[in-house]
């Protein structure tokens, strides 16, 4: 038999090998070291993506009477306040009594300790919270490690331990013998099917759970906006939307000020809505569509990916630069 040069050759191929490192070896101080590359976008939004939770960093060091919190947080899109309380040791009584002295003191609905590991106590302990309280309120135990190959770079790896048992496609025991109408029904499908093209097609946007209403909610990186998706079957209509939440007429009006150019980056005229008498503010996009209409569906779904992409890409820099702006002037 003649030998098989494929075989032959991944035979040959030298593969790395994984090795642990401690973590007192990149981080020697919890607070001066550890919390600070925690806080930084691009780590908070690994840890983010581990417990399925868009975050965005309100404070380092929050006080909380006479004590103080590792991180706050928001989640953007609801503008609920997220707590985290990281170790570099194994979890410990004195940081569960902080974890949930902090939480209802920052009236938190979502509590993460991150710790080098969790004692079997005290992931029964979180377990026993997920437990007891509410769906709103929610408890995660993550686990840090770090890795490398050979020279190469350590790369951070977060390792979910505890979880609330809902948390993943909740649905209460009601809701799931609720009839939808057909309208109903429609909009399920519709997001259904739009957040699978998103996850699919696109690495900016966030899918989220689809409902059966009207529109969907999407992240734009900061808890100052938001980003929407909504159908309108009667008017046969499809609308992407930024949606300007926390010093909305204000941001609007900087926004405002730089039109040629974000509709230049989003390569379209855009209906500005400023509602003087409203708390919110609007930047629209409309499209002319049947959401009715399931062949059209991908064309659809690509045109509000791309145009939420766009949306995203051209104001959640600038959001962001405006909210940095205002910390500086308000220290």
């Amino acid at each position: 038999m003649l030998p098989n040069p494929i075989t032959n050759k991944a035979r040959e191929q030298k593969l790395g090998r994984l090795e642990k490192v401690d973590l007192r070896t990149v981080w020697i101080s919890e607070s001066s070291d550890f919390t600070p590359w925690l806080a930084n976008d691009e780590n908070i939004s690994l840890l983010g993506e581990s417990i399925g939770i868009e975050l965005e960093v309100e404070a380092r060091e929050q006080n909380v009477g006479p004590f103080k919190a590792d991180i706050l947080c928001k989640e953007p899109n609801s503008g609920n306040w997220v707590l985290i309380e990281n170790q570099l040791e194994k979890t410990d009584h004195l940081h569960l009594g902080q974890l949930l002295t902090y939480a209802a003191g920052l009236n938190a609905v979502t509590i993460v300790w991150v710790a080098q590991a969790f004692t079997d106590e005290h992931r029964a302990a979180l377990d026993w919270l997920n437990t007891i309280t509410g769906e709103d309120i929610r408890f995660f135990g993550i686990e840090i490690e770090l890795w490398r190959i050979g020279e190469s770079v350590i790369a951070p790896k977060f390792n979910t331990v505890c979880k609330p048992n809902n948390f993943v496609g909740q649905v209460s025991e009601a809701a799931q013998h609720i009839v939808l109408t057909e309208t109903k029904q429609l909009q399920l499908e519709y997001w259904t099917e739009f957040f699978k093209y998103v996850s699919k097609n696109n690495k900016l946007l966030k899918a989220t759970k689809p409902l059966p209403q009207h529109w969907a909610h999407l992240a734009i990186g900061t808890s100052e906006a938001a980003l929407n998706a909504t159908v309108n079957t009667r008017e046969k209509r499809i609308t992407a939307t930024l949606i300007l939440q926390t010093n909305a007429k204000e941001n609007f009006a900087l926004l405002r000020n730089e039109l040629p150019e974000i509709e230049k980056e989003i390569g379209s005229s855009l209906e500005w809505r400023e509602l003087p008498d409203n708390k919110q503010s609007y930047v629209v996009l409309t499209k002319q569509a049947d959401p009715a209409d399931r062949t059209n569906w991908l064309v659809q779904h690509k045109w509000l990916c791309d145009t939420l992409d766009s949306f995203y890409r051209a104001f959640s820099p600038r959001l962001k630069q405006m909210r940095r702006s205002n910390d500086r002037q308000s220290e």
